[in-house]
């Protein structure tokens, strides 16, 4: 079979001929439909080999789609064909956080050598994957995979950090999304669907920013030195009651605290090496500050239920499988225009 592996450390992610899996007891196989392309996987690929904590080559893609193409020994409550999409962030299933479903969090997987597909694990940008374990599978239930494969990652990701602040986001509040591609752009419709509050949303082009416009924000504003001020002003002074940063470099960092009201929370979501400097009289009092990572498995079935209803429209681009490479290019370059979806198919 076909798939995108990353092969050797600083090398560009290539398309390779690799012997298609077959699924051991209490596994399933998938025929791909959909695969994400996602900053994580560059993220992976810049850095250095001592830091990686996997071996190469890499089959990449952590947000998956596709129908079961086999089942292992011992597997129940599926049958080929069925459609479903993959959770990605994979755990032990027994420590106290997985048993709340909250396997993002597990704490025994980095001692296990448990690592989620795409980011250690065979990804999804292939023709067939192995999945460990049919709980890391949700029904589809009629949602076109294309559309719907990005919420795995792209809007699991920012529900999970959305809904921590939603008693926080009441009538007259402001929420400020830094960041409005991927995540940020699905980010935007949640804040609209869930919550009555002001949505202000923050990038660095115009084009940016007319998505934002697009998907719901109520004012935009370029991100700048200047951006935080512009907050200021449009919240007469008082910051916003939470902010979401979907790029979490050092200077979007700085945005995001600076942008944060009296008892704000401030997340930092995106993973570009930034950090906010806390404490007493650097930033508003009782602001709560969060790194939080992807989200749980209940928080999955719930995005995927707020599609059917039909508030998320993720913005897609398609690729073939062979085009995989310059998807990535693309991302790099600032160029995808929402997500990017490679289609194994064709």
């Amino acid at each position: 079979m076909q798939a995108l592996q990353y092969r050797a450390v600083g090398a560009a992610p290539e398309v390779v001929t690799v012997p298609r899996p077959e699924p051991g007891p209490g596994q399933v196989l998938l025929k791909v439909t959909a695969a994400g392309v996602c900053h994580s996987d560059i993220a992976v690929m810049s850095r250095p080999a001592e830091a990686l904590g996997f071996p190469l080559p890499l089959t990449l893609g952590h947000e998956g789609a596709g129908t079961v193409a086999a089942l292992g020994d011992g597997v129940t409550g599926l049958a080929p064909g069925d459609s479903v999409a993959v959770y990605g962030p994979w755990g032990c299933g027994t420590c106290l956080m997985c048993a709340q479903g909250k396997e993002n969090y597990c704490t025994r997987a980095a001692d296990l050598g448990i690592r989620p597909p795409g980011l250690g694990a065979p990804g999804a940008i292939a023709e067939y994957m192995i999945v460990d374990d049919p709980r890391h599978l949700v029904p589809l239930d009629g949602l076109d995979p294309v559309t719907a494969v990005p919420l795995t990652d792209a809007g699991l990701t920012p529900y999970h950090a959305v809904k921590t602040s939603l008693p926080k986001l009441t009538p007259g509040s402001t929420a400020v999304v830094i960041g409005t591609g991927g995540l940020g752009h699905v980010a935007i419709q949640l804040l609209r669907a869930l919550t009555p509050a002001r949505v202000i949303a923050l990038d660095v082009t115009e084009e940016k920013l007319t998505l934002a416009r697009e998907v719901g924000a109520h004012e935009t504003v370029l991100s700048d030195a200047a951006a935080a001020g512009r907050v200021r002003e449009l919240t007469g002074g008082l910051g916003a009651q939470a902010v979401f940063d979907f790029v979490g470099a050092p200077p979007t960092a700085a945005t995001a605290a600076a942008c944060a009201a009296v008892e704000a929370d401030v997340t930092l979501v995106g993973i570009g090496g930034g950090t906010a400097s806390v404490g007493f009289g650097a930033t508003p009092f009782d602001a709560a500050f969060r790194a939080p990572y992807w989200g749980s498995r209940p928080e999955l079935i719930e995005v995927l239920d707020l599609a059917r209803s039909g508030v998320l429209d993720v913005h897609v681009e398609t690729y073939a499988l062979e085009d995989a490479p310059k998807a990535y290019e693309l991302l790099h370059a600032g160029r995808v225009h929402g997500r990017a979806v490679i289609l194994p198919g064709g």
